[in-house]
């Protein structure tokens, strides 16, 4: 049987979704196996957190930061246009 080796590199994208802490990542990489989208690659350093390969793909769940244990060490970034709020004009 012939071995089959697979290699990524994280796609250059004008968003950035995800935001980790390194500080507080542990590298459990549970926001990984959860992504709807697999988005995320594990590391292959252990205690690293995972790469955001194709960050354009992201669908903005949640998943991510709701699986994660340590809370804070990774944060979800909505794009400007969603972070928009309406304000009612007073007539």
């Amino acid at each position: 049987m012939k071995k089959v080796e697979f290699t990524a590199a994280p796609v250059s994208s004008s968003v950035m979704p995800i935001v980790f802490d390194s500080s507080l990542c542990v590298g459990c990489g549970r926001c990984a196996s959860v992504c709807q989208v697999d988005i995320l690659l594990p590391d292959a350093g252990k205690g690293n957190h995972p790469l955001v390969m194709y960050p354009g793909e992201c669908y903005y769940c949640g998943s991510c930061v709701m699986a994660c244990p340590v809370e804070g060490a990774i944060r979800l970034r909505h794009p400007l246009m969603n972070q928009t709020r309406f304000v009612e004009i007073e007539k």
